[in-house]
């Protein structure tokens, strides 16, 4: 993953817990870097090893620091420049996860090692629909959902994610059923 991608959960973790905690947990993954450069490609380790230290540290299942990273990705991206991309990407909730292929793309012109994971939505009713998420990247269920929960916010939406299950028995091909109000 990127260096922003651990940056976001370095910010996460000292906001939500301290400098003091953070320095704990970067110890406990294991982190040897002082900083990570956002646009320098990291191993994936570090981003699990972070989650699985702050989980151990905190006493907190793994699944709800991911949730709540995820939920948090929304706000630090556009805090850190990206606004302008999710501005792009649609002006409604729909549109947007609609976009998200399209917006990981124009992505990958400038993060060139970017495995972005690819999305596919289906709408069941007006406010309603069938989402799916596919990434070669094991274990990110939940920070799916948090991301779902943090674009609600972002449109200023109360946002339910039922997790569906596997899909086809692909481990990392998963769908949810997403409505909202």
């Amino acid at each position: 993953m990127y260096g922003l991608v651990n940056k976001a959960a370095q910010d996460f973790i000292i906001e939500s817990q301290g400098e003091e905690t953070w320095e704990i947990i970067k110890e406990k993954a294991g982190v040897k870097e002082e900083a990570f450069v956002s646009m320098q490609p990291y191993p994936d380790e570090i981003t699990y090893n972070i989650v699985g230290a702050a989980s151990e540290h905190l006493g907190l299942d793994a699944n709800d620091i991911l949730e709540g990273f995820g939920v948090y990705w929304i706000r630090f991206t556009m805090v850190e420049g990206y606004a302008h991309l999710l501005d792009l990407a649609g002006g409604t909730f729909p549109e947007f996860l609609n976009n998200l292929n399209n917006m990981h793309a124009h992505i990958a012109q400038s993060f060139t090692e970017l495995k972005p994971p690819t999305f596919y939505c289906e709408e069941i009713d007006s406010k309603t629909f069938k989402f799916e998420y596919h990434s070669e990247r094991p274990g990110l269920v939940r920070f799916v959902v948090g991301l779902l929960k943090g674009l609600g916010e972002r449109f200023d939406l109360k946002i339910n994610v039922e997790y569906i299950g596997n899909i086809d028995g692909k481990e990392n091909s998963h769908e949810y059923r997403v409505s909202y109000e």
